[in-house]
């Protein structure tokens, strides 16, 4: 298989990891400077939903590659 056999929960361990750790850190150290249009905090809803679904991709992703 081209790059190998583990590369669909290794691309899911990777974005899911991202998203749920993006996500928290947007909620809890904001950018501190801010372009014209950008909003003024995170969506609290979107990015506790992005953080849920994250971690359950990484958690998928990681239960996958340990289980073989």
């Amino acid at each position: 298989m081209f790059l190998g056999e583990d590369l669909l929960p290794l691309l899911v361990l990777a974005f899911g990891a991202a998203m749920a750790l993006g996500s928290a850190l947007a909620l809890v150290r904001p950018p501190a400077k801010r372009e014209e249009g950008d909003l003024a905090e995170a969506s609290v809803g979107r990015s506790v939903v992005f953080v849920v679904i994250g971690t359950l991709a990484a958690v998928w992703a990681t239960a996958s590659l340990i289980s073989g």
